[in-house]
């Protein structure tokens, strides 16, 4: 087995198993304890955690080649959506000890399951139990602006509301990585039509489109979008 840097993304590695398949993964911050079943694999005393890219929309835009993935280590990242944490706990590893996670997420019980299994463990996520759509609800438990807003939310108007937390919470020059659901905002519209109706809403509300990139085969009818906020 091997591990390496990944050639582009900092924190993302690359790791090649003994049957000579190839994994993305990132470095455990919780060393010993996984989050959604993920393979912990160790290599010259570092343990890491295999990244399913049909189970995270962020390691599947990266398998499809995505030029650019803002969220780095020590980066402020407002991530709306979290689950139960599969993505943010792989945005956790990367933002490392000196960056920070809010996780923003309506359901009761996913939030249960990211509280009792994952924060505990990950002193750099904090979760929000409220809804991305009314952003200024969750402004007491932000610290200032961040420096990336990942949005992975199933509703109608996906580009205006992280565009709503953006106006509040992201830096200027900021970035955001919107995971587009075509089927949760028009089931009789094709994807394509839904993905260039969600870029104009980006675009009218100041940002600039750096890479669209399709997940098939790892999520039907989804594209990463990865643009850059001029507030």
């Amino acid at each position: 087995m091997q591990v390496k840097p990944h050639s582009r993304f900092p924190q993302v590695y690359v790791v090649t198993l003994d049957d000579g398949t190839e994994r993305l993964a990132t470095r455990n911050l919780a060393p010993g304890r996984t989050v959604y079943g993920e393979k912990l694999v160790r290599f010259e005393d570092v343990e890491y955690r295999l990244w399913d890219p049909f189970r995270s929309k962020l390691a599947a835009a990266i398998l499809k080649g995505v030029k650019t993935v803002p969220i780095k280590p020590n980066h402020q990242v407002l991530y709306l959506g979290a689950a139960s944490g599969t993505t943010a706990s792989h945005v956790s590893d990367i933002v490392g000890e000196k960056g920070h996670v809010y996780c923003v997420e309506f359901a009761a019980r996913a939030l249960r399951e990211l509280v009792n299994n994952v924060c505990p463990y990950r002193r750099n996520m904090t979760p929000i139990l409220e809804d991305a759509r009314f952003p200024e609800r969750y402004v007491l438990f932000v610290r200032g602006r961040v420096d990336d807003i990942y949005c992975d939310i199933a509703q109608p108007e996906q580009a205006k509301i992280l565009a709503d937390n953006a106006d509040l919470y992201l830096k200027n020059d900021g970035w955001i990585m919107l995971a587009v659901k075509a089927q949760s905002i028009d089931v009789t519209k094709e994807p394509s039509e839904v993905y260039k109706r969600e870029l104009k809403v980006l675009e009218s509300r100041g940002f600039t489109i750096e890479d669209v990139v399709h997940l098939e085969p790892y999520d039907k009818a989804h594209a990463m979008i990865v643009a850059r906020f001029k507030g």
